[in-house]
């Protein structure tokens, strides 16, 4: 149980590779608050998770709402040992149809929500020389794709913020990361290929052979390969591991 007394707070954390992450660590003995939009799927994933685990409702986008939620989770653990920034949208369209609202509603969710909840729990670390921060990326922050430009750039900033926080850190204990996964078998994906089988008239296996050939392994990754990776970099022996960009995705990437 290397995370024994560890309290570790993941957004998103409801379903897919929130709640993959939030059973990794509860089964490595932290204590979790799950936050996100939906209560219910969030009381629903904590039902199944080991452990004291707190749910939080919370649009990442708004500042006022990060600052109310981090204050919950304060009065039950106040001391806050690793965040997992996992929350995220995408949304597709050519560029030329990305409407602004659009936009800003990408940079909210993926890169302003990053930012806001680093914001409430960097400092406190920094002082008491401990905490992991792991930013869930995507290999949009490595590469570009084509109709989700608005998505791409938010993952690229959530690289570029991951870089610099990282180097602001580093001699304070703190390590902060971020993983960037390729097609991921979660509702977001299964989304995508009903919109694929919707604007193509293809069938949903011939959709998600579409996703699936970007990966040289010709899957999609699972939650919990994801999972395991943000334990190997919030359990010990890991600290040496700082400002990485680390590619999740069966090869279709390199880091870099």
């Amino acid at each position: 149980m290397p995370l024994t007394g560890r309290h570790a707070v993941i957004t998103g954390g409801g379903r897919g590779i929130g709640a993959a992450i939030a059973r990794a660590l509860a089964n490595s003995g932290a204590d979790v608050a799950l936050l996100g939009r939906d209560m219910r799927r969030l009381e629903a994933t904590a039902k199944a998770i080991a452990g004291d685990t707190q749910c939080v409702a919370v649009d990442v986008s708004d500042e006022q709402s990060v600052k109310t939620a981090f204050g919950q989770i304060r009065e039950r653990f106040p001391r806050i040992d690793i965040l997992v920034n996992n929350a995220g949208q995408a949304d597709s369209a050519p560029f030329a149809k990305t409407t602004l609202d659009t936009w800003q509603r990408m940079l909210g969710v993926n890169l302003t929500g990053t930012f806001l909840c680093t914001r409430e729990v960097l400092p406190a670390m920094m002082k008491e020389r401990f905490g992991r921060i792991v930013n869930i990326a995507s290999t949009a922050g490595l590469i570009g794709y084509a109709y989700v430009s608005a998505y791409v750039a938010a993952k690229h900033g959530v690289v570029g913020l991951t870089r610099s926080l990282a180097l602001e850190a580093a001699k304070s204990g703190v390590t902060v990361n971020a993983l960037c996964p390729g097609f991921t078998d979660t509702d977001l994906v299964r989304e995508a290929i009903a919109n694929i089988m919707a604007k193509t008239g293809k069938s949903e296996g011939e959709a998600c052979a579409a996703l699936v050939t970007t990966n040289p392994q010709g899957r999609l990754v699972q939650p919990e390969e994801i999972a395991n990776a943000v334990l190997w970099l919030c359990a010990p022996g890991s600290e040496a591991i700082n400002g990485q960009a680390i590619p999740i995705a069966g090869g279709e990437v390199m880091a870099g």
